[in-house]
């Protein structure tokens, strides 16, 4: 029987259309700003997001870790972020490492903290003056990864820039899931993060996309990451080969997405029934289903010596994603899967 993988939507594989626009791209060096594909996905993914100029760099990663290096300067200086996101749990302490951060976690439902508990980190994070870290950065994650896939409500959002705004704090968006949120809520990429001072924007997940995103902003920020693009070892030559990847994904790959969190939704109501599971299937946005069993690890276990991969954290919460490499079919296969283990 077929794999079913629903380990995360990076899993994805180039499609045929892809792979074709790859092999077609024209290309040059970009160092030098002379790769026509790439320069056409920055100024696409600029426009698309609300901003004057976008960077392509290798990875979402390495979009978080420019971004936050430019807004922090080390030696004490604070950025507010919500609890559990990827900046957090998933790039090897990089906001430590690279910029010196100090770090508080705000907490939310879900990921998605309100401006009045921003406000009050703000205000409540110690005695300030020259005694505290000065606070620099507030930053954004939508949609949330471990809070399931949830789309941050905008006015929330528009409320948390205003109180950062307010206390003259800069704003980041990690947008690795960001079409995800628009197809969604039926709202612009351009209202989600044109009000940050930087964005960005993921290819390869649910995009589809083997490599790639892309950081936004002014354009003297933009210039400025170029830097750091250069410094730490991101700059390409003729990366169009990849950007093309980029630019196929946002013509054929986003209006798909309603797919995946139909998929998303359909396996949660499954999963749901199921004895032993604990789910809130309601809560399912888009294409991201957490939930617990009695011991995670040997759910997934089962699951994966029957060719359907889940990924768990900590001893009962696992996640499952959609993407474009999981049909209806596997869907089906998964919960049929997961109620044999659980039997």
């Amino acid at each position: 029987m077929a794999f079913v993988n629903l380990y995360s939507d990076t899993q994805t594989r180039p499609t045929a259309g892809m792979r074709a626009a790859i092999a077609g791209a024209e290309v040059g060096d970009e160092q030098r700003g002379a790769d026509p594909t790439t320069r056409a996905l920055e100024e696409r993914v600029a426009s698309l997001l609300g901003h004057e100029a976008a960077l392509f760099l290798p990875s979402g990663t390495m979009c978080n870790e420019i971004a936050i290096r430019l807004h922090i300067r080390p030696g004490g200086e604070r950025m507010f972020i919500g609890r559990d996101t990827h900046t957090l749990i998933a790039e090897a302490g990089g906001p430590a490492q690279l910029s010196g951060a100090v770090i508080t976690e705000v907490d939310g439902d879900s990921g998605m903290f309100t401006p009045q508990a921003l406000e009050h980190a703000i205000h409540g994070s110690g005695p300030g003056g020259r005694y505290g870290p000065r606070e620099r950065l507030v930053s954004v994650e939508q949609t949330t990864n471990m809070g399931g896939g949830r789309v941050w409500p905008l006015e929330q959002v528009r409320g948390v820039l205003e109180v950062a705004r307010a206390a003259g704090l800069a704003t980041h968006l990690d947008g690795a899931r960001l079409m995800n949120a628009a197809v969604a809520s039926g709202v612009d990429a351009a209202e989600w993060a044109g009000g940050f001072d930087s964005a960005w924007l993921d290819f390869t997940k649910g995009l589809g996309a083997p490599v790639g995103a892309c950081l936004a902003g002014s354009a003297a920020f933009i210039e400025e990451a170029w830097r750091w693009k250069q410094m730490l070892g991101g700059a390409m030559r003729q990366s169009g080969i990849v950007a093309a990847a980029g630019l196929y994904a946002l013509d054929h790959h986003v209006e798909r997405l309603a797919d995946d969190h139909a998929r998303a939704k359909r396996l949660a109501e499954g999963l749901a029934a199921l004895p032993g599971v604990e789910l809130d299937h309601a809560a399912v946005q888009t294409n991201i289903v957490i939930f617990a069993v009695p011991d995670a690890a040997a759910f997934t276990a089962a699951l994966a010596a029957e060719d359907v991969e889940m990924s768990h954290f900590g001893p009962t919460r696992v996640r499952a994603v959609t993407h474009l490499d999981v049909d209806d079919e596997g869907i089906d296969r998964a919960l049929a899967v997961a109620a044999q283990t659980l039997q």
